[in-house]
C-alpha cells in the first residue's frame, strides 16, 4: 500500500519536522551535497542585528535569499548561504540603554566594562532567539559556518585592514568638526543623521555696522569674525583683516573682517558671523583663514562660561532669553516668524545634532572610492534594479572623509586609542563578505569569493553596499559580489511604514502561527518588484494559505489514484504528451525568470499554472481517463510527472509543503529530499 497524505494540511505539524529532516540531511552545507553539485554559488546573509526579534523586513530577506539558494542548489550548484549576526554597535547600545531606562538605571553610572558585559549577555540571548526565528522562515543556510561580527577571526581581519589603512596613510586622527549626539554622548557619521525640515524664528541682529541673520543666536557668544564675499559691492569699503569695535550680547567686543567666496550673497544680508566650533561651513572658513575656534556649547548641549549669565542653560531654554537681552540693547532689527530650514537629528533618538570639534579617527574616502567608481562604471557589479547604480555612483563621486570612531562601550576597540573608542559598526560590517569567508588563505575564500549575490534593503546602498565594494577592492583587489539585489520596505496593509510608535509592526512569527510559513513566503514575494515597497496584508497571506490547501488536495487526489501504478514501459496518449510538453515550456519560462531575478513573476506563474491549469483543467479532464483501462496508465504517469515537476518549481517559494508531499510520492530514483532534486528544464 502506497503512503497517502492525511485529509488536511497542517503546517504546525509539518514545518518543524521537515526542518529537522533538512538539518539531518546536511545538505545546507555545500561540502555535503551530492557529487553533481560542483560549481560554487554563494550568498552571504546580511548579518541581522543581535538586539531584538526578526521583523517583517527580515522575513523578506530570508525569503528572497532562500529562494535564490534553493533554486541554485536544485540546478546542481554547490550552494552556500552563510548566516551571520551583527553586534550592531551604536544601534544595539541604544536598544540596551532603553532597557536600562525602564529599570531606572543609566549607562553613565556603569563602567564601560560592566556595560559591555551586560550587552554581551543580552546579544547572546538574542542570537539564540533569532536563529530559531530564521529557521522558522525555512532558511536553508549553513549553520556550521555561522559568524558573528565579534568573533575573534573577524576582529583579526578588521584589525589587519586597519593596520593596512594606517600604513597606506589613509587613516588619520584629527580635531575636526563632527556630528555629536548630546543624548547618547557619541559622534555619528553623516549617514547616521537624518535631515528634517524645521520651522523656526529667524533673527536679524545688529552687529556693529552690519546686520547678520541667524536661527541660532545661542552660538553667537564666540562670534568675533564677520565674513563677507570679496565681490559683494555693498561691503567694498571693508578690508580683509580690518578690526571693528561693537557692543554685543554680554558687552563690547572687537571683531575682524574676513572675505571668503563660500558666502552666499543672496542669503540674509550677505554678511555673517561665524561659529567655527558649531557649524561645518564656518569650520571650513576658519580652517582656510587660520582663525581661532571657541567652544560655546558643551557636549551635553548646555552653554559654557563664555555665555556669562546664560552659563549652564540648555540651548532651547536660553534662546528666547538671549533675544530678550539683545532687544533690551536695541540690537534686534527684526524677527521673521516662519523660517523653514533643514536641521540634523540623531537617526535613533531624534535629538538635535550639535556639531562639535573633537579629536576623532577619520578614514580618507576618495582613494577608496576611486577604484569602486571604476569597477561599477565598467559593469563588474550588476545592480537590481538598475537605477541603484546611478545612486551609488553619485554618492561615491561626492564622498567625504568618514569619522570611524564612536564613544560607546559596545563594539570593536580601536587599537592604540587611549580614549577607549570603538569602530563605527559599518567599519566592521563593511568588510563582512571577505571576513566571513576567511580571505585570503581559506578553502572557502578560494571557492566562494567573490560571492554571487548581495541581497539587502535599498536604504543600505550607502551605509553598507558601497562600503563593502570599497573595502573589498582595497583589501582583496576583487569585487565582493557580482550582483546586488535591493528589496524595498515591507509596509503595513495601508501602505504605511511599520513602527513601534504607530503600533503597526507585524511579527512574522504570529503570521506563521496563523497561516504557515509557505503562505507568508508567497505573500512576501509575489508582486514584490525589487527596490519598491510592499504592503503586507493578511488577506493576501490567507489567499496563499488557501493555495497550500489546493496543492495538498490536488496531491492527495493524484496519490489516491496511484495505488495500482507501476512505473515501467508506458505508452503515452497524444493528449498526455502534449500536456507534458506544455509543462516543460512553462518550466523553461519560469527558469528564465529565476535567472533574471524576477522571482516575483516566477512565483506567480508557478502558482497560476498549478491552480488554473493543473488543478482546474488537467486533473478535471484526467478523471475520465483514469476510469479508462486503455488510458489509465498514461494518465497516472502524466499526473505524477506534472505533480512532481510542479512541486519542484514551487519548492524554492514554498519549501515545507513541497518537501512533505515529495517525501510520500511513489517516484523512481527518488532523492533524499526535494531540496536536492534536479530543477525541471
Amino acid at each position: 500500500m502506497k503512503e497517502q497524505l492525511s485529509p488536511q494540511y497542517n503546517p504546525k505539524e509539518v514545518e518543524d519536522k521537515i526542518y529537522q529532516l533538512w538539518e539531518e540531511s546536511s545538505f545546507f552545507n555545500p561540502d555535503k551535497l551530492p557529487s553533481r553539485h560542483k560549481k560554487p554559488f554563494c550568498i552571504i546573509m546580511p548579518p541581522t542585528n543581535a538586539n531584538g526579534n526578526l521583523h517583517a523586513g527580515h522575513a523578506l530577506v530570508m525569503t528572497i535569499e532562500d529562494i535564490m539558494t534553493r533554486y541554485k542548489r536544485m540546478q546542481g550548484f554547490k550552494a552556500l548561504w552563510l548566516p551571520g549576526l551583527d553586534h550592531a554597535g551604536f544601534e544595539t547600545q541604544v536598544v540596551y540603554e532603553k532597557q536600562l531606562e525602564k529599570e531606572g538605571r543609566s549607562r553613565f553610572k556603569m563602567t564601560p566594562e560592566e556595560l559591555y558585559k551586560e550587552i554581551w549577555d543580552f546579544t547572546e540571548e538574542n542570537k539564540k532567539n533569532i536563529k530559531n526565528q530564521v529557521k522558522k522562515m525555512g532558511a536553508s543556510c549553513d549553520w556550521s559556518r555561522e559568524k558573528f561580527t565579534l568573533d575573534k577571526d573577524i576582529i583579526k581581519t578588521i584589525y589587519s585592514t586597519f593596520e593596512k589603512l594606517q600604513k597606506d596613510g589613509l587613516v588619520y586622527k584629527g580635531k575636526k568638526i563632527i556630528n555629536w549626539c548630546p543624548k547618547h554622548q557619541t559622534s555619528l557619521s553623516d549617514l547616521e543623521t537624518k535631515d528634517e525640515e524645521k520651522n523656526d524664528k529667524f533673527y536679524y541682529l545688529k552687529y556693529g555696522p552690519f546686520t547678520i541673520a541667524t536661527a541660532r543666536p545661542e552660538t553667537k557668544f564666540g562670534d568675533k569674525y564677520v565674513v563677507i564675499h570679496p565681490k559683494d559691492k555693498r561691503y567694498k569699503d571693508y578690508k580683509e583683516g580690518q578690526k571693528i569695535n561693537l557692543e554685543w550680547i554680554n558687552g563690547p567686543i572687537t571683531a575682524t573682517i574676513i572675505k571668503d567666496e563660500a558666502i552666499d550673497m543672496d542669503f540674509g544680508t550677505g554678511a555673517m558671523t561665524i561659529t567655527p566650533w558649531h557649524d561645518a561651513v564656518d569650520f571650513e572658513i576658519a580652517e582656510r583663514h587660520n582663525l581661532e575656534k571657541e567652544q560655546v556649547i558643551d557636549f551635553y548641549g548646555r552653554l559654557l562660561p563664555i555665555a556669562g549669565e546664560f552659563t549652564g542653560m540648555k540651548i532651547l531654554e536660553a534662546r528666547p532669553k538671549i533675544i530678550e537681552k539683545l532687544q533690551a540693547k536695541g540690537l534686534v532689527e527684526k524677527i521673521e516668524e516662519n523660517y523653514n530650514h533643514i536641521v540634523k537629528k540623531c537617526y535613533k533618538c531624534n535629538t538635535l545634532i550639535e556639531p562639535q570639534i573633537k579629536e576623532q579617527w577619520f578614514l580618507k574616502m576618495k582613494p577608496l572610492a576611486e577604484p569602486a567608481i571604476k569597477s561599477i562604471k565598467k559593469g563588474d557589479i550588476k545592480f537590481i534594479p538598475a537605477h541603484y547604480k546611478k545612486i551609488a555612483l553619485h554618492w561615491l563621486n561626492n564622498i567625504i572623509d568618514w569619522n570611524i570612531s564612536r564613544q560607546i562601550a559596545w563594539g570593536i576597540p580601536i587599537p592604540g586609542d587611549k580614549e577607549n573608542q570603538v569602530f563605527d559598526t559599518w567599519f566592521s560590517s563593511g568588510q563582512w563578505p571577505y571576513a566571513v569567508l576567511g580571505f585570503p588563505n581559506s578553502k572557502d575564500s578560494k571557492s566562494f569569493y567573490p560571492t554571487d549575490v548581495m541581497e539587502t534593503g535599498g536604504d543600505l546602498i550607502f551605509f553598507w553596499v558601497s562600503r563593502m565594494i570599497m573595502f573589498s577592492l582595497y583589501t582583496t583587489k576583487k569585487i565582493p559580489f557580482k550582483n546586488v539585489y535591493m528589496h524595498g520596505l515591507v509596509l503595513d496593509a495601508k501602505g504605511q511604514k511599520m513602527s513601534k510608535s504607530k503600533g503597526n509592526v507585524i511579527n512574522p512569527l504570529d503570521l506563521i502561527e496563523k497561516f504557515g510559513t509557505d503562505a507568508l513566503r508567497m505573500a512576501l514575494v509575489v508582486g514584490n518588484t525589487p527596490g519598491t515597497s510592499l504592503p503586507l496584508d493578511e488577506n493576501k497571506i490567507r489567499g496563499y494559505r488557501n493555495f497550500a490547501t489546493k496543492i495538498w488536495n490536488a496531491s492527495r487526489f493524484v496519490m489516491m489514484n496511484l495505488a495500482d501504478y507501476k512505473p515501467g514501459k508506458i505508452t503515452l496518449t497524444a493528449k498526455d504528451k502534449k500536456i507534458i510538453n506544455q509543462f516543460e515550456k512553462q518550466a523553461k519560462e519560469i527558469t528564465k525568470l529565476m535567472d533574471d531575478f524576477k522571482f516575483y513573476v516566477a512565483a506567480e506563474k508557478a502558482y497560476h499554472y498549478f491552480w488554473h491549469i493543473f488543478c482546474d483543467k488537467i486533473i478535471e479532464e484526467s478523471k475520465i481517463k483514469l476510469e479508462s483501462k486503455k488510458d489509465r496508465k498514461s494518465a497516472q504517469y502524466m499526473l505524477l510527472k506534472i505533480l512532481s515537476g510542479s512541486l519542484k518549481l514551487l519548492h524554492p517559494f514554498m519549501p515545507f509543503i513541497t518537501e512533505e508531499i515529495y517525501q510520500k510520492l511513489p517516484l523512481k530514483n527518488k532523492k533524499q529530499c526535494i531540496m536536492i532534486e534536479e530543477w525541471p528544464n
